[in-house]
C-alpha cells in the first residue's frame, strides 16, 4: 500500500502558516496516530490532516473561525474530510479520542508589545505556559483509556516538569540555538503513575 503524504497546505490571513514546530509535530502524528483523533487548536489543519491520512476519524478544532475555514479548504485540497468545530480549548468538544493533537502557543507574553495575524497565535500568556496548562488539565476526559496525547513544548517552557506529571516520552526533539523544541506522548494508562 503506497504511503499518502500532505500535499500543499495553503497559508491564511490571520491562520499560523506551518513552521518547524508544525513539522516537528507532524512527523509524530504521522508515526503515532491512530483511531479516532483530535486536532485540538488545528490552524491550517496540517496536524488534523496528517492525522486522516494515516487513516483516523479526525475533529479539527479551534477558537477561530477563520483557522477552521482554513484547515477545512486545506483538508479537501489534502482529499480529507473530518469534522469541523468551533470551540475555545474543550469547551465545545464532546467524546473522547484514541489521539488528541496540539500545538499549543508557548512563547511568553510580552505585555509591551502585541502581536498581530497570525503571530498573535504563538502567545502563551505570561509564562507562556497559559493554554499548555489549560490543556493539562483537560485532556484526560476526552482520552480513551489506552490512547495518546501528543503535545508540542518548548524548553523555555519546561516540558520537564510535564513529563515527570504525565508519564510522558519525548517522541520529537528539535534544537535552536535559542531553544529546544519537544513533542511528548503522554499514553493514558488507566488512572494510575501521575494520571
Amino acid at each position: 500500500m503506497e504511503e499518502r503524504r500532505i500535499g500543499a497546505i495553503n497559508a491564511c490571513a490571520g491562520v499560523y502558516e506551518p513552521r518547524e514546530d508544525s513539522f516537528l509535530l507532524e512527523e509524530a502524528v504521522e508515526k503515532y496516530a491512530a483511531g479516532k483523533a483530535l486536532d485540538l487548536g488545528t490552524g491550517s489543519g496540517i496536524q488534523g490532516i496528517a492525522a486522516a491520512l494515516n487513516g483516523c476519524n479526525v475533529t479539527f478544532s479551534d477558537i477561530n473561525q477563520r483557522a477552521l475555514d482554513c484547515a477545512k479548504a486545506n483538508a479537501a485540497a489534502n482529499g480529507v474530510s473530518g469534522d469541523f468545530v468551533r470551540s475555545d480549548m474543550f469547551g465545545s468538544i464532546h467524546g473522547s479520542f484514541d489521539t488528541i493533537i496540539f500545538n499549543p502557543p508557548y512563547l511568553i507574553s510580552d505585555s509591551e508589545t502585541e502581536l498581530a495575524g497570525d503571530d498573535a497565535s504563538l502567545e502563551g500568556g505570561a509564562s507562556g505556559r497559559e493554554l499548555i496548562d489549560r490543556f493539562l488539565g483537560g485532556y484526560r476526559k476526552h482520552l480513551n483509556f489506552g490512547g495518546i496525547a501528543l503535545l508540542l513544548e518548548s524548553s523555555m517552557n519546561g516540558y520537564e516538569r510535564d513529563m515527570a506529571a504525565h508519564g510522558a516520552t519525548i517522541v520529537g526533539r528539535k534544537k535552536f540555538f535559542f531553544e529546544e523544541l519537544v513533542v511528548i506522548k503522554i499514553q493514558d494508562n488507566g488512572g494510575i503513575d501521575g494520571f
